[in-house]
Protein backbone atom coordinates (compact mmCIF):
# COMPACT_ATOMS: atom_id res chain seq x y z
CA UNK A 1 0.00 0.00 0.00
CA UNK A 2 1.24 3.40 -0.66
CA UNK A 3 1.42 6.23 1.43
CA UNK A 4 1.85 10.02 1.08
CA UNK A 5 5.12 10.82 2.09
CA UNK A 6 5.88 14.55 2.65
CA UNK A 7 5.18 17.32 0.79
CA UNK A 8 8.99 17.69 -0.76
CA UNK A 9 9.25 13.92 -1.74
CA UNK A 10 5.86 13.77 -3.51
CA UNK A 11 6.29 16.92 -5.42
CA UNK A 12 10.20 15.85 -6.16
CA UNK A 13 10.73 16.51 -10.12
CA UNK A 14 13.21 13.31 -11.14
CA UNK A 15 16.07 13.95 -13.27
CA UNK A 16 15.63 13.58 -17.05
CA UNK A 17 19.27 13.40 -17.77
CA UNK A 18 18.81 10.26 -14.96
CA UNK A 19 15.79 8.47 -17.21
CA UNK A 20 17.68 9.01 -20.54
CA UNK A 21 20.90 7.33 -18.76
CA UNK A 22 18.91 4.33 -17.92
CA UNK A 23 17.72 4.53 -21.72
CA UNK A 24 20.84 4.49 -23.35
CA UNK A 25 22.14 1.68 -20.88
CA UNK A 26 19.45 -0.70 -22.25
CA UNK A 27 20.31 0.00 -25.42
CA UNK A 28 23.66 -0.70 -25.07
CA UNK A 29 22.93 -3.73 -23.04
CA UNK A 30 21.08 -5.15 -26.17
CA UNK A 31 24.11 -4.76 -28.20
CA UNK A 32 23.22 -1.18 -29.77
CA UNK A 33 26.58 0.82 -30.17
CA UNK A 34 25.43 4.71 -28.75
CA UNK A 35 27.33 7.68 -29.38
CA UNK A 36 26.52 8.84 -25.76
CA UNK A 37 27.15 12.59 -25.11
CA UNK A 38 25.39 13.30 -22.21
CA UNK A 39 27.38 12.57 -19.02
CA UNK A 40 28.85 15.51 -17.09
CA UNK A 41 31.35 13.34 -16.20
CA UNK A 42 34.74 12.19 -17.96
CA UNK A 43 36.22 8.48 -18.59
CA UNK A 44 38.83 7.84 -16.84
CA UNK A 45 40.75 5.97 -19.33
CA UNK A 46 40.75 8.97 -22.07
CA UNK A 47 41.00 11.27 -18.76
CA UNK A 48 42.84 10.44 -15.70
CA UNK A 49 43.29 12.37 -12.80
CA UNK A 50 46.84 14.04 -12.36
CA UNK A 51 49.15 11.63 -11.44
CA UNK A 52 50.59 13.20 -8.34
CA UNK A 53 47.38 13.58 -7.20
CA UNK A 54 46.67 10.21 -7.66
CA UNK A 55 49.78 9.03 -5.76
CA UNK A 56 48.52 11.62 -3.00
CA UNK A 57 45.33 9.90 -2.08
CA UNK A 58 47.17 6.68 -2.85
CA UNK A 59 49.93 7.42 -0.25
CA UNK A 60 47.01 9.47 2.42
CA UNK A 61 45.38 5.97 2.77
CA UNK A 62 48.77 4.15 3.28
CA UNK A 63 49.39 6.93 6.20
CA UNK A 64 46.23 5.73 7.77
CA UNK A 65 44.53 8.94 7.13
CA UNK A 66 40.84 7.57 7.50
CA UNK A 67 39.28 9.16 10.34
CA UNK A 68 36.72 12.04 10.23
CA UNK A 69 37.80 15.35 8.59
CA UNK A 70 37.77 18.99 10.23
CA UNK A 71 34.19 19.98 10.04
CA UNK A 72 34.87 23.36 7.50
CA UNK A 73 37.65 20.94 5.84
CA UNK A 74 41.00 20.43 7.15
CA UNK A 75 43.44 23.69 7.86
CA UNK A 76 45.93 22.75 5.70
CA UNK A 77 43.63 22.12 2.66
CA UNK A 78 41.63 25.52 2.72
CA UNK A 79 45.31 27.14 3.32
CA UNK A 80 46.46 25.60 0.16
CA UNK A 81 43.20 26.94 -1.33
CA UNK A 82 43.67 29.95 -0.35
CA UNK A 83 47.70 30.15 -2.08
CA UNK A 84 45.65 28.86 -5.13
CA UNK A 85 43.07 31.17 -5.36
CA UNK A 86 45.72 33.90 -5.00
CA UNK A 87 48.49 32.44 -7.40
CA UNK A 88 45.85 31.38 -10.27
CA UNK A 89 42.84 33.68 -9.98
CA UNK A 90 44.47 37.07 -7.73
CA UNK A 91 41.83 36.54 -5.18
CA UNK A 92 42.12 36.83 -1.20
CA UNK A 93 40.27 34.99 0.92
CA UNK A 94 41.56 33.85 3.80
CA UNK A 95 40.86 30.05 5.36
CA UNK A 96 38.33 31.07 7.69
CA UNK A 97 36.67 32.73 4.66
CA UNK A 98 36.63 28.98 3.08
CA UNK A 99 34.39 26.02 3.63
CA UNK A 100 35.19 22.35 2.27
CA UNK A 101 32.77 19.93 1.34
CA UNK A 102 32.58 16.64 -0.96
CA UNK A 103 32.10 18.31 -4.25
CA UNK A 104 29.87 21.46 -5.08
CA UNK A 105 26.37 19.80 -4.39
CA UNK A 106 26.13 19.98 -0.45
CA UNK A 107 27.75 23.75 -0.58
CA UNK A 108 24.95 24.45 -3.05
CA UNK A 109 21.95 23.10 -1.17
CA UNK A 110 23.87 24.65 2.31
CA UNK A 111 23.83 27.97 0.81
CA UNK A 112 20.26 27.87 -0.66
CA UNK A 113 19.31 26.87 2.92
CA UNK A 114 21.50 29.55 4.85
CA UNK A 115 20.42 32.54 2.61
CA UNK A 116 16.50 31.17 1.63
CA UNK A 117 13.38 31.20 3.59
CA UNK A 118 10.30 29.65 2.39
CA UNK A 119 8.88 31.74 -0.39
CA UNK A 120 12.12 33.79 -0.76
CA UNK A 121 12.76 35.21 -4.48
CA UNK A 122 15.26 33.13 -6.40
CA UNK A 123 16.69 34.60 -9.63
CA UNK A 124 18.23 32.13 -11.90
CA UNK A 125 18.40 31.71 -15.85
CA UNK A 126 17.53 28.67 -18.42
CA UNK A 127 18.71 26.70 -19.47
CA UNK A 128 21.46 26.02 -16.29
CA UNK A 129 22.32 23.53 -13.81
CA UNK A 130 19.61 21.90 -11.39
CA UNK A 131 18.94 25.88 -9.90
CA UNK A 132 15.23 24.59 -10.25
CA UNK A 133 15.50 22.05 -8.22
CA UNK A 134 17.47 23.80 -5.17
CA UNK A 135 15.19 26.54 -5.38
CA UNK A 136 12.00 23.85 -4.56
CA UNK A 137 14.34 22.16 -2.09
CA UNK A 138 13.67 25.61 -0.32
CA UNK A 139 10.47 26.32 -0.97
CA UNK A 140 11.80 29.26 -3.04
CA UNK A 141 9.84 32.00 -5.14
CA UNK A 142 11.28 30.32 -8.96
CA UNK A 143 11.92 33.51 -10.71
CA UNK A 144 13.43 32.31 -14.08
CA UNK A 145 15.12 34.34 -16.77
CA UNK A 146 14.77 33.28 -19.78
CA UNK A 147 17.77 33.15 -21.79
CA UNK A 148 18.41 33.00 -25.80
CA UNK A 149 21.16 31.84 -28.51
CA UNK A 150 21.77 35.61 -29.44
CA UNK A 151 22.92 36.03 -25.81
CA UNK A 152 24.98 33.03 -25.65
CA UNK A 153 22.13 31.36 -22.99
CA UNK A 154 23.88 34.43 -20.84
CA UNK A 155 21.25 35.98 -18.49
CA UNK A 156 21.79 40.14 -18.38
CA UNK A 157 21.22 42.86 -15.78
CA UNK A 158 18.04 43.95 -17.81
CA UNK A 159 16.54 40.59 -17.81
CA UNK A 160 17.02 40.57 -13.68
CA UNK A 161 15.99 44.09 -13.05
CA UNK A 162 12.12 44.09 -12.41
CA UNK A 163 12.78 41.08 -10.13
CA UNK A 164 15.31 42.02 -8.20
CA UNK A 165 13.07 43.89 -5.36
CA UNK A 166 12.96 41.97 -2.08
CA UNK A 167 15.13 38.73 -4.14
CA UNK A 168 17.65 36.71 -2.01
CA UNK A 169 19.64 34.93 -4.46
CA UNK A 170 21.11 35.73 -7.78
CA UNK A 171 22.29 32.45 -9.04
CA UNK A 172 25.37 32.54 -11.69
CA UNK A 173 27.70 29.73 -13.51
CA UNK A 174 30.25 30.61 -15.87
CA UNK A 175 31.56 28.58 -17.53
CA UNK A 176 28.34 27.29 -17.76
CA UNK A 177 26.38 23.71 -17.50
CA UNK A 178 24.76 22.80 -19.64
CA UNK A 179 25.78 25.33 -22.44
CA UNK A 180 29.34 25.74 -22.31
CA UNK A 181 29.09 29.44 -22.40
CA UNK A 182 30.79 32.32 -20.77
CA UNK A 183 29.72 35.45 -19.16
CA UNK A 184 31.09 38.54 -20.58
CA UNK A 185 32.91 41.25 -19.09
CA UNK A 186 30.34 43.78 -19.68
CA UNK A 187 27.50 42.38 -18.55
CA UNK A 188 29.09 40.33 -15.15
CA UNK A 189 29.86 43.94 -14.41
CA UNK A 190 26.28 45.50 -14.98
CA UNK A 191 24.51 42.62 -12.63
CA UNK A 192 27.13 43.30 -9.86
CA UNK A 193 26.37 47.14 -10.30
CA UNK A 194 22.72 46.10 -9.89
CA UNK A 195 23.09 44.33 -6.53
CA UNK A 196 25.15 46.57 -4.92
CA UNK A 197 22.65 49.00 -5.87
CA UNK A 198 20.06 46.91 -4.64
CA UNK A 199 21.56 46.45 -1.06
CA UNK A 200 22.84 49.95 -0.88
CA UNK A 201 18.62 50.77 -1.02
CA UNK A 202 17.69 48.09 1.62
CA UNK A 203 17.47 48.90 5.41
CA UNK A 204 19.53 46.83 8.08
CA UNK A 205 16.72 45.03 9.10
CA UNK A 206 16.00 43.07 5.73
CA UNK A 207 18.33 40.77 3.75
CA UNK A 208 20.88 41.46 1.29
CA UNK A 209 20.80 39.99 -1.88
CA UNK A 210 23.71 37.54 -2.41
CA UNK A 211 25.02 36.42 -5.45
CA UNK A 212 26.06 32.61 -5.96
CA UNK A 213 28.64 32.28 -8.42
CA UNK A 214 29.49 28.64 -9.40
CA UNK A 215 33.13 28.70 -11.39
CA UNK A 216 33.65 24.88 -11.46
CA UNK A 217 35.14 25.10 -14.81
CA UNK A 218 36.73 28.40 -14.94
CA UNK A 219 40.09 27.09 -15.82
CA UNK A 220 38.90 25.76 -19.03
CA UNK A 221 38.45 28.42 -21.26
CA UNK A 222 39.48 27.96 -24.96
CA UNK A 223 40.67 30.59 -27.91
CA UNK A 224 40.00 34.82 -26.78
CA UNK A 225 37.53 33.90 -23.92
CA UNK A 226 38.47 35.05 -20.19
CA UNK A 227 36.83 33.92 -17.72
CA UNK A 228 35.72 36.94 -15.27
CA UNK A 229 34.58 37.09 -11.81
CA UNK A 230 32.57 39.47 -9.54
CA UNK A 231 34.65 40.63 -6.71
CA UNK A 232 37.78 41.03 -9.37
CA UNK A 233 35.59 43.00 -11.31
CA UNK A 234 34.14 44.91 -8.14
CA UNK A 235 35.43 44.44 -4.92
CA UNK A 236 32.67 46.04 -3.39
CA UNK A 237 30.97 42.29 -4.13
CA UNK A 238 33.02 40.20 -1.82
CA UNK A 239 30.59 40.85 1.04
CA UNK A 240 27.48 39.68 -1.34
CA UNK A 241 29.39 37.01 -3.40
CA UNK A 242 29.95 33.27 -2.60
CA UNK A 243 31.55 31.08 -4.96
CA UNK A 244 31.37 27.49 -5.66
CA UNK A 245 34.71 25.55 -6.92
CA UNK A 246 36.00 22.25 -6.86
CA UNK A 247 38.41 20.10 -8.61
CA UNK A 248 35.62 17.99 -10.15
CA UNK A 249 35.93 19.21 -13.31
CA UNK A 250 39.58 21.21 -13.96
CA UNK A 251 41.29 18.06 -13.06
CA UNK A 252 38.99 15.36 -14.27
CA UNK A 253 38.16 14.21 -10.64
CA UNK A 254 34.67 14.12 -10.56
CA UNK A 255 34.47 10.78 -8.35
CA UNK A 256 37.27 12.27 -5.65
CA UNK A 257 34.60 14.61 -4.36
CA UNK A 258 36.62 17.51 -2.86
CA UNK A 259 34.73 21.37 -3.82
CA UNK A 260 35.32 24.31 -1.57
CA UNK A 261 33.02 27.41 -1.15
CA UNK A 262 34.65 30.71 -0.29
CA UNK A 263 32.80 34.11 0.83
CA UNK A 264 32.08 36.04 3.18
CA UNK A 265 32.17 34.66 7.08
CA UNK A 266 28.39 35.52 8.05
CA UNK A 267 27.46 32.91 4.92
CA UNK A 268 30.13 30.58 4.96
CA UNK A 269 29.97 29.67 9.05
CA UNK A 270 26.30 29.39 8.88
CA UNK A 271 27.30 27.08 5.71
CA UNK A 272 29.69 25.44 7.79
CA UNK A 273 26.83 24.57 10.79
CA UNK A 274 24.31 23.03 8.09
CA UNK A 275 26.83 20.60 7.04
CA UNK A 276 27.85 19.53 10.18
CA UNK A 277 24.82 18.21 10.55
CA UNK A 278 24.37 16.46 6.69
CA UNK A 279 28.14 14.83 7.02
CA UNK A 280 28.74 15.59 3.22
CA UNK A 281 32.81 16.35 4.46
CA UNK A 282 35.10 15.26 2.06
CA UNK A 283 37.23 12.23 2.45
CA UNK A 284 40.39 12.65 4.75
CA UNK A 285 42.91 11.32 2.20
CA UNK A 286 41.65 13.25 -0.48
CA UNK A 287 41.73 16.30 0.92
CA UNK A 288 45.31 15.58 2.43
CA UNK A 289 46.33 14.66 -1.03
CA UNK A 290 44.11 17.47 -2.64
CA UNK A 291 45.94 20.03 -0.17
CA UNK A 292 49.27 19.08 -1.46
CA UNK A 293 48.66 18.96 -5.01
CA UNK A 294 46.95 22.50 -5.38
CA UNK A 295 50.49 23.60 -3.98
CA UNK A 296 52.53 22.57 -7.43
CA UNK A 297 52.35 24.56 -9.86
CA UNK A 298 54.19 23.23 -12.36
CA UNK A 299 52.13 19.96 -12.28
CA UNK A 300 48.90 21.42 -12.48
CA UNK A 301 50.24 23.73 -15.32
CA UNK A 302 51.44 20.69 -17.45
CA UNK A 303 48.67 18.83 -16.59
CA UNK A 304 45.92 21.52 -17.97
CA UNK A 305 48.14 22.51 -21.18
CA UNK A 306 47.26 18.28 -21.97
CA UNK A 307 43.64 18.19 -20.55
CA UNK A 308 42.51 22.02 -22.13
CA UNK A 309 44.13 21.15 -25.43
CA UNK A 310 42.47 17.73 -25.51
CA UNK A 311 38.63 19.07 -24.56
CA UNK A 312 39.05 21.86 -27.01
CA UNK A 313 40.26 19.35 -30.06
CA UNK A 314 36.91 17.46 -29.20
CA UNK A 315 34.41 20.49 -28.74
CA UNK A 316 35.95 22.08 -31.86
CA UNK A 317 36.05 19.01 -34.33
CA UNK A 318 32.40 18.91 -33.41
CA UNK A 319 31.54 22.30 -33.70
CA UNK A 320 32.96 21.82 -37.30
CA UNK A 321 31.13 18.69 -38.27
CA UNK A 322 27.66 20.90 -37.16
CA UNK A 323 28.55 23.69 -39.41
CA UNK A 324 29.35 21.34 -42.33
CA UNK A 325 25.93 20.23 -41.57
CA UNK A 326 24.38 23.34 -41.56
CA UNK A 327 26.27 24.10 -44.52
CA UNK A 328 24.22 21.21 -46.39
CA UNK A 329 21.44 22.73 -45.47
CA UNK A 330 20.52 20.55 -42.79
CA UNK A 331 18.61 22.81 -39.78
CA UNK A 332 20.87 22.26 -37.39
CA UNK A 333 23.46 24.88 -35.40
CA UNK A 334 26.28 25.08 -32.33
CA UNK A 335 27.81 27.90 -30.72
CA UNK A 336 31.41 27.61 -30.90
CA UNK A 337 33.14 26.64 -27.62
CA UNK A 338 33.95 28.88 -25.42
CA UNK A 339 34.36 26.99 -22.09
CA UNK A 340 33.77 23.87 -20.21
CA UNK A 341 33.50 20.41 -21.22
CA UNK A 342 30.06 21.13 -23.34
CA UNK A 343 28.64 22.33 -26.52
CA UNK A 344 25.56 23.96 -27.14
CA UNK A 345 24.07 22.27 -30.70
CA UNK A 346 20.86 23.10 -32.45
CA UNK A 347 18.77 19.86 -33.89
CA UNK A 348 15.76 21.64 -35.57
CA UNK A 349 13.56 18.56 -36.60
CA UNK A 350 10.08 19.16 -35.63
CA UNK A 351 7.20 18.60 -38.42
CA UNK A 352 9.40 16.35 -40.17
CA UNK A 353 8.55 12.56 -41.39
CA UNK A 354 10.32 9.42 -40.80
CA UNK A 355 10.80 6.76 -43.66
CA UNK A 356 7.87 4.95 -41.77
CA UNK A 357 5.36 7.61 -41.88
CA UNK A 358 5.99 8.97 -38.67
CA UNK A 359 5.77 12.71 -37.83
CA UNK A 360 8.32 13.98 -35.52
CA UNK A 361 5.38 16.44 -33.78
CA UNK A 362 7.50 17.90 -31.25
CA UNK A 363 10.69 17.87 -29.52
CA UNK A 364 10.88 14.68 -27.46
CA UNK A 365 10.40 13.39 -30.69
CA UNK A 366 13.16 14.47 -32.51
CA UNK A 367 15.00 13.70 -29.34
CA UNK A 368 14.23 9.90 -28.89
CA UNK A 369 14.62 9.81 -33.28
CA UNK A 370 18.23 10.55 -32.84
CA UNK A 371 18.82 8.60 -30.33
CA UNK A 372 17.17 5.38 -31.84
CA UNK A 373 18.06 6.17 -35.30
CA UNK A 374 21.59 8.37 -35.42
CA UNK A 375 22.41 6.31 -32.41
CA UNK A 376 23.02 9.85 -30.67
CA UNK A 377 22.69 10.75 -26.79
CA UNK A 378 22.53 14.41 -26.39
CA UNK A 379 20.92 15.99 -23.06
CA UNK A 380 17.91 18.58 -24.59
CA UNK A 381 17.93 22.02 -22.61
CA UNK A 382 14.20 21.09 -21.10
CA UNK A 383 16.31 19.23 -18.94
CA UNK A 384 18.28 22.04 -17.48
CA UNK A 385 14.85 23.63 -16.72
CA UNK A 386 14.25 25.66 -19.98
CA UNK A 387 10.89 25.22 -22.60
CA UNK A 388 11.27 22.76 -25.21
CA UNK A 389 13.40 23.95 -27.37
CA UNK A 390 15.52 22.05 -30.45
CA UNK A 391 19.20 23.09 -28.52
CA UNK A 392 20.73 20.77 -26.53
CA UNK A 393 23.96 20.17 -24.30
CA UNK A 394 26.67 17.88 -25.87
CA UNK A 395 29.77 16.82 -23.00
CA UNK A 396 32.57 15.32 -24.57
CA UNK A 397 34.15 13.79 -21.29
CA UNK A 398 33.81 10.48 -22.31
CA UNK A 399 34.08 11.44 -26.05
CA UNK A 400 36.97 9.15 -28.16
CA UNK A 401 37.76 11.61 -30.46
CA UNK A 402 38.40 8.74 -32.90
CA UNK A 403 34.50 8.30 -32.99
CA UNK A 404 33.88 11.64 -34.12
CA UNK A 405 33.66 10.78 -37.80
CA UNK A 406 31.65 7.66 -37.84
CA UNK A 407 29.27 9.72 -35.59
CA UNK A 408 28.34 12.64 -38.30
CA UNK A 409 28.46 9.73 -41.07
CA UNK A 410 25.50 7.89 -38.73
CA UNK A 411 23.93 11.48 -37.84
CA UNK A 412 24.03 12.12 -41.62
CA UNK A 413 22.34 9.45 -42.70
CA UNK A 414 19.68 9.96 -40.18
CA UNK A 415 19.01 13.44 -41.37
CA UNK A 416 18.86 12.39 -44.99
CA UNK A 417 16.06 9.62 -44.04
CA UNK A 418 13.56 12.63 -43.21
CA UNK A 419 11.60 14.38 -45.42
Amino acid sequence: MDHRLSDLSETLIGSEIVKLGGDIREKIRKGERIYNFTVGDFDPRIFPIPKSLEDGIVEAYRMHFTNYPAAEGNLDLRQSISSFLKEWEGLDYSPEEILVASGGRPLIYSLFRTLADKDDKIIYAVPSWNNNHYTHFVGGQHVIIDTTVENNFMPRAADMKAHIKGATLICLCSPQNPTGTTISRKDLESICDMVLEENAGRTAKEKKLYLMYDQMYWHLTYGDTVHYDPVSLRPAMKPYTIYIDAISKVFAATGVRVGWAFGPTSVINKMKALLTHIGAWAPMAEQKATAAFLLEKEAIEEYLHHFKKEIELRLRRIYEGFMILKGESFNVDAIAPQGGIYLTVKIDLTGKITEDGRVLNDQPDVTSYILDDAKLALVPFSAFGAAKSPWYRLSVGTCNKDEISSMFGQLRRSLHKLS
